[in-house]
């Protein structure tokens, strides 16, 4: 084991400093996707207008420091560390009270209740807070904030699919999920797309591909040539921004995989809205 120590304090830092940046500043990677399709549409159409008008939001949200989105989402946090670390049982003791000081001091709306079955009075302080560690090669530490708006989490599918539907299925899977979806989901989407793994984790795979910048390459050529298929298809549904016809519904395609039972095919689909706010951090 290395020398490099992680700790609570730093963690619940840097979810504090993510939750600010996120919820009020387009991430840049889709402020440029988003950039390039406006530029790309008919200048009179009602896609141009629509994607300038988040680009215009996205100003006074950075301008004023106000929320891209009245809803500010749930928090999820995905801790990435190297093997070569040390990190106490108490890493995600602190993030609780980092996510309420955040949604107070940014005045972000809090969207969470104390139990979704029995309890649905709000939390009050946008609590807890939805976090996962990672173990990954090498010898860094990477702290992942992704807000997560209910109408995109509620666009989102898991389907268990015969191994026998192969990439077709894969590819129905996804477009059907757009077709029935995608309007509640606020387009232009970023589409996490996971495959593989087991029914619980399979969605994790799906959340995990939203964090990739948009332009950044694939995990292979395969991947990114099925990646820009399935882009094509969906935007070919003409569903468009704000789910107003024109293109495009999705600015991208991102898929993870991972081995599953010889007997399954997992399929996830998780959609990132226009606001699409996540930061990334490296602690290490």
């Amino acid at each position: 084991m290395g020398t490099d120590n992680l700790n609570a304090e730093v963690v619940a830092a840097a979810v504090y400093d993510a939750i600010r940046e996120s919820a009020t500043i387009l991430r840049p990677d889709f402020r440029r996707a988003i950039e390039e399709a406006r530029e790309a549409a008919d200048p009179k159409s009602r896609a141009e207008g629509v994607l300038g008008r988040i680009l215009k939001n996205a100003d006074i949200a950075a301008a004023d420091n106000v929320p891209l989105c009245q809803d500010t989402g749930s928090v999820w946090v995905c801790l990435e560390v190297g093997e070569a670390l040390a990190v106490p049982g108490n890493i995600f003791s602190q993030v609780n009270d980092a996510v309420a000081r955040a949604y107070a001091d940014g005045r972000l709306r809090m969207s969470l209740v104390r139990d979704a079955l029995f309890d649905r009075a709000n939390s009050g302080d946008n609590t807890p807070a939805f976090c996962e560690l990672k173990l990954v090669e090498g010898h860094g530490a990477t702290l992942h904030v992704l807000l997560k708006g209910g109408g995109s989490d509620n666009a989102s599918r898991v389907v268990m699919l015969p191994p026998g539907a192969g990439a077709a299925g894969v590819r129905k899977a996804v477009l059907d999920c757009v077709r029935e979806k995608a309007a509640n989901a606020c387009p232009p989407l970023v589409i996490g797309l996971g495959v593989g793994a087991t029914f619980d984790k399979v969605a994790g795979l799906a959340k995990h591909a939203l964090l990739r910048p948009v332009g950044a390459s694939a995990a292979s050529d395969e991947a990114a040539a099925f990646e820009e298929a399935l882009l094509a298809e969906v935007n070919a549904l003409g569903i468009g921004p704000a789910a107003l016809g024109g293109a495009p519904t999705a600015v991208a395609v991102h898929l993870e995989t991972a081995p599953c039972h010889i007997a399954a095919l997992p399929v996830a689909v998780n959609m990132g809205c226009c606001a699409m706010r996540s930061a990334s951090i490296k602690l290490v």
